[in-house]
């Protein structure tokens, strides 16, 4: 058995027409978990061979729109699908605050056509089978969803103005992989990252930014991890590899080209993967 990690998007808040929201999948045996869901991410789930009805969990890091509007394409398609009224139920966990909140909302907009679909559908469940699982932000590292060999930690991260912002921990036989969300390069990610085998890492080109965005958009590079800095925590952590996603600027624009030579500039010598969608690292 092996646990593979797959990038479902490395987008931004920008629209691109061949690029997904953040997200990524990993897969370890029957267990299929997806962290954050942005434009686009199922149809990016079905194109790595997982159905719907195998999702196991999803789990958000905060309630940036760019991170979760897709949360309600996979809760909607879910339910849609599931014509024999057969599919198992399936966790989103997030932590408490304002992402819980929006789970628990967000399908208020489709209760009419939830409705509608279930009474001509023959009256079955209007309800999908979602359960949302909330946890407080924890100081430290903490569990908060396990199955089998297989368990989720959650920790705080630097993503301020956004409260109740985390990364997540992934440990299976085969290793473990962290994922930060959105965050600067802080003492939380370090703590979260200790001792991974991966680490997908939010990421920004602070000086291209900040020397060719327009000025209203500068603001990014405050709550952004920047090159530089992910490539020498990186180094002084000791990851063997490092996946760079949710890109700024995206690879196919301007300056997208810089992302590897900069984090060697930084003295980070593991392997590094400047990642496109449905990129994919297996370990064991």
């Amino acid at each position: 058995m092996t646990t593979e990690v797959i990038i479902t998007g490395t987008g931004s808040p920008l629209v691109q027409a061949d690029i997904a929201g953040p997200g990524v999948l990993v897969r370890h045996g029957d267990l299929a978990l997806q962290f954050d869901a942005g434009r686009n991410t199922l149809a990016r789930i079905t194109a790595t061979d997982t159905h719907i009805k195998d999702l196991t969990a999803v789990f958000l890091t905060h309630y940036h729109s760019d991170h979760v509007v897709g949360l309600q394409d996979i809760v909607l398609s879910h339910w849609v699908h599931d014509f024999e009224d057969d599919y198992g139920r399936f966790d989103v966990v997030a932590p408490n605050g304002a992402t819980v909140r929006l789970c628990e909302r967000m399908l208020d907009a489709w209760d009419e056509d939830l409705a509608v679909r279930a009474e001509h559908g023959g009256g079955r469940s209007a309800e999908p089978k979602m359960d949302v699982i909330g946890f407080d932000v924890p100081d430290r590292p903490t569990e908060v969803w396990s199955n089998g060999d297989v368990r989720v930690l959650a920790g705080q991260v630097r993503h301020e103005p956004v409260e109740g912002a985390v990364g997540y921990r992934v440990e299976t036989p085969d290793g473990a992989v962290v994922i930060t969300g959105d965050t600067l390069a802080c003492d939380e990610v370090a703590d979260l990252s200790g001792g991974a085998d991966v680490v997908v890492y939010d990421t920004m080109r602070h000086d291209f930014v900040l020397n060719h965005f327009p000025p209203a958009m500068r603001y990014i590079t405050e709550y952004h991890a920047d090159i530089f800095e992910i490539g020498e925590q990186m180094q002084a952590l000791g990851i063997p590899t490092v996946m760079l996603t949710h890109l700024i600027p995206a690879v196919n624009l301007e300056g997208g080209d810089g992302f590897e030579s900069d984090i060697r500039a930084a003295g980070y010598t593991g392997n590094v993967m400047v990642c496109n969608d449905l990129d994919k690292l297996v370990l064991g």
